[in-house]
């Protein structure tokens, strides 16, 4: 049997002039994961990475433990949505007539309020309720989003067999469609897993002859010691 090991990415810099980088917090996460690993003679043959800056930089941080160190692979399949353009069709047609008013608008820098309206925007994007022209530049439905992620899986699941290790930087809507695909969630689970997924946590598939496995999910067995638990974040 074959293992596609999926870690999310290191905490990225919320509030910031750019989201989409690990913070100093982000990049210690990533650090004591590969230190746990490497106390524990883990190594990996393959990784790969989305294309976003923050999963780039995990998988950096990981380099050392793959075999051939020096090939991280960037697929486009392990990136993540782009929640910008969710939230700006939800706010621009529906958040006022959800309750929230006309004063929360992009960015939205409050951590609460941020988690309130993407829930509320990815739950209509789900259910197929937002209304996107051409014009609404990165948008991606949620089936086109869903599709790009199940292919990418299963092109690496055919790809590396007998027995090969498959480490793959990537973020939580993708961890999710990843457990969707080895349990058959229904859609409306999908997203609710994402928001329990933590920064740097591991997900294990383990797959083969036609199968696929949930093995782990969401593991922290890196920072759940006294000494680094207040470093556990979803955000």
């Amino acid at each position: 049997m074959s293992e596609l090991i999926l870690v999310r990415h290191g905490q990225a810099s919320f509030g910031a002039e750019s989201y989409d980088k690990l913070s100093a917090q982000g990049a210690r996460q990533i650090e004591i994961l590969a230190d746990y690993w490497r106390t524990l003679g883990d190594q990996f043959d393959h990784l790969y990475s989305g294309e976003l800056k923050r999963q780039i930089e995990t998988a950096e941080g990981l380099r050392s433990l793959v075999t051939a160190p020096d090939a991280i692979q960037v697929h486009p399949g392990f990136n993540e949505y782009n929640g910008e353009p969710i939230i700006s069709l939800y706010l621009r047609d529906h958040a006022a007539a959800d309750g929230f008013g006309d004063n929360v608008q992009l960015p939205i820098t409050d951590r609460k309020t941020f988690q309130l309206v993407l829930e509320a925007a990815t739950t209509r994007w789900i259910n197929d309720t937002l209304e996107a022209s051409n014009a609404d530049a990165g948008y991606e439905s949620w089936r086109d989003f869903q599709a790009r992620v199940h292919g990418a899986l299963d092109e690496l699941m055919q790809r590396h067999t007998g027995g090969s290790r498959v480490l793959v930087s990537t973020s939580g809507g993708v961890i999710a469609l990843a457990l969707q695909r080895a349990l058959q969630l229904p859609d409306n689970q999908v997203l609710a897993t994402n928001w329990m997924v933590h920064n740097s946590s591991v997900t294990r598939l383990v797959y083969g002859r036609g199968k696929v496995s949930l093995a782990s999910f969401n593991s922290l067995a890196h920072l759940e010691v006294p000494a680094w638990r207040d470093l556990i974040t979803f955000r």
